[in-house]
């Protein structure tokens, strides 16, 4: 990470708790009187190929012991009414501040992967955790409404695991790749501009990377 893209992050860090804090404590309120314990879920995510994290969400669902992999239809059951609206909204995600004021992610870049898909694809995991995650990017902004349409349709955790592997990963990774390459603090403002004003259109089409 650059040292004029970490500066920029922990600005953004700041205005944004001076402007959510109230909000921040609502919502805790909100999931503990309405959902209990715990308010926050931590889940162990990758920042490098050798190198892991605790990446902090508010609770959204019941818990599971036996929970693993990325989130699909069959998992719907376990949303809470709670967490249904702050996922919609993405609102989960606001606790990540601490992460990026840590320096475990950036507020732009490919986001963070579970250990799992790093171990099953290392080549590729490797060339895109040459940037550092982050809570918006690219494949974000282009691909995840149709990623969740995609795993919305499974039933069983066999078949999101299997739907995420083939359609998700390499697509995401080929745009996380081409961020890579034409990054530029002007391109990291527009996403993260474009993430709040979610109705501003994103073209992006995939190409080569030349990688």
């Amino acid at each position: 990470m650059t040292f004029l893209k970490r500066v920029m992050d922990l600005i953004c860090v700041a205005l944004f708790a001076l402007t959510l804090w109230p909000f921040f404590i609502w919502v805790s309120l909100l999931i503990l009187i309405r959902d209990g314990r715990p308010i926050f879920f931590v889940s162990e995510r990758m920042n490098g190929p050798d190198s892991a994290f605790g990446l902090i969400k508010f609770r959204t669902m019941r818990h599971d012991p036996a929970d693993a992999g990325v989130s699909g239809g069959d998992k719907v059951h376990r949303i809470t009414r709670t967490g249904r609206y702050l996922r919609r909204n993405r609102l989960d995600e606001i606790p990540q501040l601490w992460n990026v004021l840590r320096g475990d992610i950036s507020f732009v870049g490919p986001r963070p992967p579970l250990r799992r898909y790093v171990e099953m694809f290392p080549d590729l995991y490797d060339q895109v955790l040459k940037s550092r995650p982050g809570i918006t990017g690219l494949a974000t902004r282009v691909y995840h409404r149709h990623e969740e349409l995609i795993l919305a349709r499974c039933n069983t955790a066999a078949e999101t695991e299997a739907a995420y592997i083939r359609r998700c990963v390499p697509a995401k990774a080929q745009l996380d790749l081409i961020y890579q390459e034409r990054r530029t603090i002007c391109f990291d403002i527009w996403l993260m501009f474009s993430t709040v004003i979610r109705r501003m259109p994103v073209r992006y089409k995939p190409g080569r990377t030349g990688r």
